[in-house]
């Protein structure tokens, strides 16, 4: 009983901590939105949380902006369990490398009609410091063809892009934090 108590009075600095470090990577994406009208902006669902409702040329504009930095672009949805498995290791993995050019691009693929109603009660609940774009888009083909015109509809899907924003690596299917690790460090180190 002691853990669980602990472990509830911890979990909200944990989060506000999570929310300050990751609030450099979207300051960009931030700016970008702001000057859209208020249906589209981007606004907290929770301390640190932001969905920011983007359409395929507004993630292109977003991929050309982190040209420079290694991009890993994580396709999920709330009802996909292998995405929301890896999602806190994709997490980490930006908290751990973004002082060497890391930069984790998390873009929901629910229905657009379901962010308000669905994809914010579950990030407010479940992951509460991620910043995520959100498709407007009525088709997932659309966004996910930005980077990939032979997308085959498999939820996770995430693709590392190297500097120049060229994409190095396609995963699909959940994998483990070691896996992402291991196809990240090569690219940082260039």
């Amino acid at each position: 009983m002691q853990w669980q108590n602990r472990t509830a009075t911890l979990a909200p600095a944990v989060a506000a901590l999570a929310a300050f470090l990751l609030l450099p990577t979207w300051a960009p994406l931030q700016a970008a939105t702001t000057s859209k009208p208020a249906a589209t902006a981007a606004r907290p669902a929770a301390p640190g949380a932001i969905i920011v409702p983007v359409g395929p040329e507004q993630l292109r504009t977003t991929l050309d902006e982190h040209r420079g930095k290694v991009v890993l672009v994580n396709f999920w949805a709330t009802w996909c369990r292998p995405c929301l498995k890896e999602l806190p290791d994709l997490m980490a993995l930006e908290a751990r490398y973004r002082d060497r050019g890391f930069v984790l691009l998390p873009v929901s693929l629910d229905d657009p009609a379901d962010r308000e109603a669905v994809v914010r009660p579950f990030i407010d609940k479940w992951f509460p410091t991620l910043h995520t774009l959100a498709r407007l888009s009525p088709d997932m083909d659309s966004m996910v063809s930005v980077i990939d015109h032979a997308w085959n509809e498999v939820l996770p899907t995430s693709y590392i892009l190297d500097r120049n924003g060229k994409i190095q690596a396609r995963m699909q299917g959940g994998k483990a934090a070691a896996v992402f690790e291991a196809a990240i460090l090569p690219l940082l180190e260039k």
